[in-house]
């Protein structure tokens, strides 16, 4: 009598079908770029400063692991500098060097070498690099102080912000419109919607993210931000449209909550994972204490994604 053992494994495909990682990133990197336009317009030589050092730092990491631990230069796969691009998109225009250089290094050696590298990381290199980061230095993250030196030609705030210390009353002069272009006061790469969504459809549709996890984010945030807004009392709580809008909303949904190695890879954990990210941040932001609940919401899903990839529903029918 044999001793038979069934082993579970991820989803096939198990052979090689001529795709490869580098062209992966390469690409989620060709979608972020245009976001990054606006900021550069916006507020100038020092957000070039700010992606072009994050990027290079962090490929510089990224080298230097590969060389103390004598493994095979891992550079030219395009994951150090995505890596740097998006960290680059999350922090206001006016961070100082030397905390991009800590949030390189956080993201890269500790977030995703120190695991073992690509593949290995349990949670976002980035986002636990920009969770760092702002408890270490929380003002660094306060986009309307940092951006008082720059004179726009059109009122700018930082939307989440003046509905956490202003209340309703402080945002109403965003309109949606205003959020899709980019009008409001946030990370070099993070404000502009529209081409956050071109770029995050983009991906979609070439198959490099996927769906299920971008639009059961968004879905987790529309509702749970129509029932505050529904429960609430007049005028407490901003709207569904608002909260899709701003903040790290788009970039979380797209580029962040998808990152391959800390996201679940089947149909129903995923639809779970991304309607979790959504209503954590919602409920962060509405009853948190920090502005913006993205970043948190997915660190504490990428926490329990393990257990969520677990759940695997039963067919229908019986066995004959």
């Amino acid at each position: 009598m044999f001793n038979q053992k069934k082993f579970i494994v991820s989803h096939a495909p198990f052979w090689h079908d001529g795709s490869a990682l580098s062209k992966k990133h390469y690409h989620i990197i060709l979608a972020a770029l245009p976001a990054v336009i606006p900021g550069i317009y916006t507020y100038g030589g020092r957000a070039v400063a700010v992606v072009a050092f994050s990027m290079a730092t962090a490929i510089l990491w990224e080298l230097i692991i590969n060389v103390i631990g004598k493994r095979q230069v891992s550079i030219g796969d395009g994951n150090a500098a995505l890596i740097g691009l998006l960290l680059a998109m999350l922090l206001p225009a006016t961070t100082p060097w030397w905390a991009v250089l800590t949030g390189t290094f956080v993201a890269v050696v500790i977030g995703k070498q120190i695991f073992g590298g690509l593949g290995g990381n349990p949670f976002n290199p980035v986002l636990l690099s920009i969770a760092i980061l702002s408890v270490s230095w929380r003002g660094l993250f306060d986009f309307d102080e940092a951006l008082l030196t720059y004179d726009f030609d059109f009122a700018m705030a930082y939307p989440l912000a003046a509905l956490k210390h202003l209340g309703p009353d402080g945002v109403a002069s965003f309109s949606v419109l205003d959020l899709l272009l980019g009008r409001q006061v946030g990370g070099i790469g993070s404000t502009c919607g529209i081409l956050l969504i071109a770029g995050g459809l983009y991906l979609v549709v070439r198959g490099f993210i996927r769906w299920e996890i971008s639009v059961s984010f968004l879905a987790g945030i529309f509702a749970t931000a129509l029932l505050f807004k529904f429960f609430g009392s007049p005028g407490q709580y901003e709207g569904p449209l608002f909260h899709l809008l701003t903040g790290y909303t788009l970039i979380g949904a797209f580029y962040l909550a998808t990152e391959d190695s800390s996201s679940p890879v089947n149909f129903i954990p995923m639809l779970i994972y991304g309607a979790g990210c959504g209503v954590m941040t919602i409920f962060i932001r509405n009853v948190g204490d920090y502005v913006d609940g993205v970043v948190f919401a997915i660190l504490l899903m990428n926490l329990v994604n393990p257990i969520i990839d677990k759940i695997r529903p039963k067919a229908l029918g019986k066995v004959v």
